[in-house]
């Protein structure tokens, strides 16, 4: 009983060995987590899990910031380009301002049109005085619909009186925009007060540099510019090719040049013709004026007292002795023209560029 008792002893404390009941334990590995590096971006949170086995070497942060960008989807063929006044957003008309000091001008206007807007339209200046204008102002992204705010920075005038800046809407091509039944978008200022000790007198009419056709100055006088008379000169002549079934010429500003540039010419040099007084003609004032052409024509006409621009118009329809005035009033190989009026020595100055490119 004692021998048997003692073997059961003997082979229990073999077992309990055997299953490591006096063993220390053994160590057992934690599951590894792998390290994560979180690295800011504006707008975004991007983590990164690297392998147990890597470390992470920089410190170094990206920052990239998100700008929206507006993008105009591709303008159709066919599209048609028209723009309306909505208001001044900035120096309404005879707002008075210092002589010399700087401003923006601002108008609001709506595309009525079906073409998209963008920086390849651009507000250039057209006629009266400059004002320190840059060359071109471009345009936002304006879809049919919208409206944009248009800016452009000037200068005034240092000389007392009204003083007035027209401006224009030209599309990729070059050509005028319509804005409600004109193509001018202006403003208008009364410099009360000037930074200079001298002042001009306010009816004084601008001295101006007759420039020839290769840019060598010509001759200098005073004349002036009737901005009503360019405006019915255009309306006459729109209206007529309405009446005839044709299509309205648009103004075109390069053309514009040539036309003001002759007419100036013929003023201070008291003439009427199509060669210049330095010996320019046609062609190479429309080239000088930047313009590319395929065909070109011209229409002058001077009187005292000056003929207003309908009666001007009516005397080219009418006229028996070129019979070429009227031809080119409504041609329909001429796709734009520019008109150029100067008043010197109580004559009337007009003239009438014709073009297609």
């Amino acid at each position: 009983m004692n021998g048997r008792l003692a073997i059961i002893i003997l082979l229990t404390v073999a077992l309990l060995v055997a299953c490591g009941g006096n063993q220390s334990p053994t160590e057992t590995s934690a599951p590894t987590v792998a390290p994560t590096s979180t690295v800011p971006v504006t707008g975004i949170t991007a983590t990164a899990t690297l392998a147990a086995t890597e470390s992470i070497t920089s410190t170094a942060t990206s920052e990239f910031t998100a700008t929206p960008v507006a993008t105009r989807p591709p303008n159709a063929l066919d599209c048609t380009n028209s723009a309306s006044f909505v208001a001044d957003v900035t120096i309404p008309d005879n707002t008075e301002i210092l002589g010399g000091d700087t401003f923006t001008k601002t108008w609001r206007i709506m595309n009525t049109g079906t073409c998209i807007w963008a920086s390849d339209y651009t507000l250039s200046h057209y006629s009266d005085e400059q004002m320190n204008a840059p060359a071109s102002v471009p345009l936002p992204v304006t879809f049919p619909g919208q409206t944009a705010d248009i800016s452009v920075e000037l200068t005034a005038p240092n000389s007392i009186g009204t003083h007035r800046a027209n401006f224009v809407i030209e599309n990729p091509a070059g050509l005028i925009m319509k804005v409600n039944d004109d193509s001018r978008l202006w403003l208008i200022i009364n410099v009360k007060l000037t930074s200079s000790a001298t002042e001009a007198p306010a009816a004084a009419p601008t001295n101006t540099t007759v420039a020839s056709s290769g840019g060598t100055p010509n001759t200098t006088c005073s004349y002036s510019i009737d901005q009503s008379k360019l405006l019915e000169v255009i309306s006459a002549v729109n209206a007529y090719r309405t009446q005839s079934g044709l299509f309205a010429y648009p103004v075109n500003p390069q053309l514009a040049r040539a036309a003001q540039t002759h007419a100036s010419d013929m003023a201070c040099n008291q003439f009427f013709g199509h060669t210049g007084s330095n010996g320019s003609i046609l062609e190479s004032r429309v080239t000088a004026s930047g313009y590319t052409a395929a065909y070109v024509g011209e229409n002058v006409y001077g009187s005292n007292p000056p003929l207003t621009g309908q009666e001007v118009v009516n005397w080219w329809i009418n006229d028996q002795t070129d019979p070429r005035h009227k031809l080119n009033l409504i041609s329909d190989t001429f796709t734009e023209m520019g008109i150029g009026y100067a008043f010197f020595n109580n004559y009337g100055y007009y003239v009438i560029v014709f073009a297609s490119p």
